[in-house]
């Protein structure tokens, strides 16, 4: 049997204050998803709107949404806990709905004079990725682990350079054509 769904009843300004408010308070949130969120419960058309208008600009006059706030946030938690690199935390930042301006201070803030090549170190570790290659691997096994490896780094945001830092200092060789269109992002 097909169950239905409960159509809720569209919430005011002071319903949607509420619920943002509890939202806000189980986890932090961009502008961007709060207005999503609200869309779901809010009244349809130009009144809805006005609502989430009203509600947004409340919410930041009681400094409870801000999006700098949010991205120095986000920024230092990746950073510090993940251990990302700087592009997958600028992604991350531009995918939920930051602006261009307020992630590239974010960003910048965090990541001025951090050691991109030591931060990888330290993301190989928190992984626990193993060195490529060992004794009696084939050559073509080798490559196969430097190239997962080299995919696992750069998909964690870190530059190029960095990651054949990484790869050095472990010893394995780089061919570094075979990585030929492969930018540095910053």
């Amino acid at each position: 049997m097909l169950k239905r769904e409960k159509r809720r009843e569209p919430l005011g300004e002071s319903g949607l204050f509420e619920y943002a408010v509890r939202s806000l308070a189980s986890k932090m949130r961009t502008e961007r998803e709060l207005r999503r969120l609200m869309k779901t419960r809010a009244a349809e058309g130009a009144e809805g709107e006005r609502a989430m208008a009203a509600v947004v600009a409340r919410l930041k006059g009681l400094n409870y949404l801000s999006d700098a706030r949010f991205a120095a946030d986000y920024t230092r938690l990746r950073k510090e806990n993940e251990k990302f690199g700087r592009r997958r935390v600028q992604q991350g930042l531009a995918a939920k709905g930051v602006a261009a301006e307020l992630v590239g201070a974010a960003v910048g803030a965090a990541y001025e004079g951090v050691d991109e090549a030591a931060l990888a170190r330290e993301y190989v570790a928190r992984k626990r990725m193993k060195q490529p290659g060992g004794v009696g691997v084939s050559r073509e096994v080798q490559q196969k682990e430097t190239a997962r490896v080299v995919g696992r780094l750069l998909r964690a945001g870190f530059s190029v350079g960095a990651v054949f830092k990484v790869l050095r200092e472990w010893g394995v060789e780089v061919e570094e054509a075979a990585l030929e269109g492969v930018g540095d992002a910053e």
